[in-house]
């Protein structure tokens, strides 16, 4: 399934897929990421090429990633 450390080549391989809340559709080209529930790590990918490569991620670094998106430390443009 894992084509090496950091990738999935085909997405649609797995299950679990989710989009969050905030992703209404209220973008104007669609740009959302999902998260694929139930896998021992964390695979998050395109919603718009559900057949594409998906990154990767340990449990730590996407809770670590998430934490800092909620405190702010990303700026939005």
């Amino acid at each position: 399934m894992v084509s090496n450390k950091h990738t999935v080549p085909d997405s649609s391989r797995l299950t679990g897929w989710y989009k969050s809340s905030y992703s209404g559709g209220s973008t104007p080209q669609g740009e959302c990421l999902e998260v694929a529930r139930g896998h021992a790590v964390i695979p998050v990918r395109d919603s718009k090429d559900p057949h594409g490569p998906a990154l990767v991620f340990e449990p730590s670094a996407w809770s670590a990633f998430v934490s800092a998106v909620k405190r702010g430390e990303f700026p939005t443009t």
